[in-house]
């Protein structure tokens, strides 16, 4: 499925260059990883989906890192490729009028931008909070941040489908970095596609955590916990453990290895001694403490988004930090 962006803001960068992802957290829960990804031919359709699913889990930990070549990268990419997309195209997809845009928070080093669109995929009937100021209909919000008398945009939530996005500052030497695959946060259920059915999203500025109300009850909290031109990490919390469907999900796009935003998967499995890495599209499986899930080599779409981690899974409430 397509998503819409709004053009992108370059920024002269002085930001130091990135580590690769943290190591194994060598303990916590193991939770059953599935692969439900299916193989297309169309660069802009989200085919990958890795499943995280346990009747135990409360609290966990998310993190987009730079992949590990960010630091030889010289040339970035980040236009859309319509090749071989017989059912959807650029013009398709920008189909209609002007997004409405609002600014519903704003301070000296942070501010919230929301946007609706009058042809998005799904009806959003999502309420965004932040103290008493309410808006309603937001199709897609952005967090901005000001780092170091820089302006970034570091994270997306799409309310009406429960898909996010987010990315590290970006690396001094290019000055910007792109988006890569998504994320789901809660009970994920199918519509069309997996998605996580919201009613409400509280954002607190002051902790930089965003509370969700899922439409079928039950509550979670996305905090921001570290946010460096290395890594960004989101600390989530359930207040009840979401039984018999997965409690989060990536989704992202593979078409080979050098046209992908997502190639490469490793998991580290309950007890074992080693990492076990393999083509994310001959995965099948695992019960594992701490999945990875990136690239080795640049590919042509969105070769600067960043790797993706899942781990520190925990049964009880608190940080995973």
């Amino acid at each position: 499925m397509v998503r819409m962006f709004l053009p992108r803001i370059a920024f002269l960068g002085f930001l130091g260059l990135a580590a690769s992802a943290h190591a194994a957290t060598l303990d916590g829960l193991a939770v059953n990883v599935t692969n439900t990804s299916e193989p297309v031919l169309c660069a802009e359709k989200d085919n990958v989906a890795i499943n995280f699913a346990s009747p135990e889990v409360r609290n966990f930990r998310i993190e987009a890192a730079h992949p590990a070549y960010i630091g030889n990268l010289r040339q970035d990419r980040w236009q859309p490729d319509w090749t071989a997309c017989e059912d959807i195209s650029a013009e398709t997809s920008e189909r209609g009028p002007p997004p409405k845009k609002i600014t519903f928070y704003e301070s000296v080093d942070m501010w919230l931008t929301g946007f609706s669109f009058a042809n998005f995929w799904r009806p959003s009937d999502v309420t965004m909070r932040i103290g008493d100021k309410v808006e309603r209909n937001l199709h897609m919000v952005q967090l901005w941040v000001r780092r170091n008398e820089r302006v970034e945009e570091v994270l997306v939530l799409y309310p009406a489908d429960g898909y996010w996005r987010i990315r590290p500052l970006p690396p001094a030497h290019l000055g910007w970095s792109a988006y890569g695959s998504s994320f789901l946060v809660g009970p994920v259920e199918m519509d069309k596609r997996p998605v996580v059915n919201l009613k409400d999203v509280a954002f607190e500025p002051k902790t930089m955590t965003f509370t969700l109300t899922f439409a079928n009850g039950g509550k979670a909290t996305v905090s921001i916990k570290d946010l460096t031109d290395e890594r960004f990490t989101l600390d989530v919390n359930f207040d009840q453990p979401i039984k018999d469907q997965p409690f989060a999900a990536l989704r992202s796009m593979y078409v080979t290895e050098f046209n992908a935003d997502v190639a490469r998967i490793a998991a580290r499995e309950e007890k074992a001694p080693s990492w076990r890495e393999e083509p994310i599209m001959n995965f099948k499986g695992a019960k594992a403490t701490d999945v990875w899930m990136g690239r080795l080599v640049p590919s042509r779409h969105n070769t600067s988004a960043p790797d993706m981690m899942f781990n520190r899974f925990r049964a009880g409430p608190g940080s995973s930090h």
